[in-house]
């Protein structure tokens, strides 16, 4: 049986690049926070660590040469990640349906020909992301309903009901974000719809900063309280900064065992509570 980490300890690579900057990272099993100017290397760490547990989450077989892990428990082999880029930049290829799901998911992203969004000439890095996240979106509710049903079975009717309070939460927390313009989720469909002054919007039609933290937050979601790691590259670009200060808050309720690791240029992002996170690229290079 696969034994998975609960959180990375620490991050050691041998050469950023060219030889140079040995990097030792200690962290926190919560929240860590890279900080440097442009150029030092912030997001080469988190590049490093993630391209070297591509293959699937496995370590130490996979990670690259010259780049170590140490995890909690020590014997894991392998970690539950996601990684949550800030780049909302046009690709031409239509999607393909996700093994298994149907096509009519196709409408979550733009027609060919037709309206797309923020992007006319083709879809964004976003739009294919909360494509992908809509089918495990769909798997995380049946997986919620099969043990809810269970918990009702068993007559555990309490335990059912909380079983899908942190969907709820879900949907409440996007309402209250995108009510300055007035959009809510549509609470009837399985599937991710807004609704807007009597419209029904895709996610494909919502704005940069939306998609960023949909995105965001449906990946937490979906990891359905199991223990894992969130690399995120300056995921506050395109947000609001109402939005990144309530950001590292917002994840952990949606998941208090999630490991965070993220690198910003924005104070904002550590501006409630989070300050005694941030770690230097200079302080950690040797």
């Amino acid at each position: 049986m696969q034994k998975f980490a609960d959180y990375i300890r620490r991050i050691e690579i041998d050469s950023l690049w060219s030889g140079k900057k040995h990097i030792v990272w200690e962290l926190d099993p919560r929240v860590n926070i890279l900080s440097g100017i442009n150029g030092q290397g912030k997001s080469t760490i988190l590049n490093k660590v993630v391209k070297g547990l591509s293959a699937g989450g496995e370590f130490p077989s996979h990670m690259l040469k010259g780049v170590r892990l140490d995890v909690y428990p020590e014997d894991a082999r392998w970690i539950r990640y996601d990684m949550i880029r800030s780049l909302d930049s046009p690709v031409q290829a239509p999607p393909t349906a996700p093994e298994g799901a149907s096509m009519d998911m196709l409408s979550l992203v733009p027609p060919a020909g037709g309206d797309r969004g923020a992007f006319r000439g083709g879809y964004s890095l976003l739009d294919f992301q909360l494509y992908h996240l809509q089918r495990k979106y769909l798997d995380y509710q049946v997986n919620i309903g099969n043990r809810i049903i269970a918990e009702l079975q068993a007559g555990r009717a309490d335990a059912a009901s909380q079983l899908s309070q942190k969907k709820t939460r879900f949907q409440d927390i996007v309402d209250d974000l995108f009510s300055e313009t007035g959009k809510r989720i549509v609470r009837t469909e399985n599937e991710i719809r807004f609704t807007q002054i009597g419209e029904t919007l895709m996610p494909y039609q919502l704005s940069s900063g939306e998609k960023q933290m949909l995105a965001i937050l449906l990946t937490v979601l979906v990891e359905d309280d199991q223990p894992y790691v969130l690399f995120m590259d300056e995921p506050e670009v395109s947000l609001h900064i109402e939005w990144q200060k309530r950001l590292i808050d917002l994840i952990m309720e949606l998941n208090p065992h999630v490991q965070i690791i993220l690198t910003t240029h924005s104070p904002a992002v550590v501006m409630n509570g989070w300050v005694d996170h941030v770690t230097e690229v200079s302080e950690i290079t040797v």
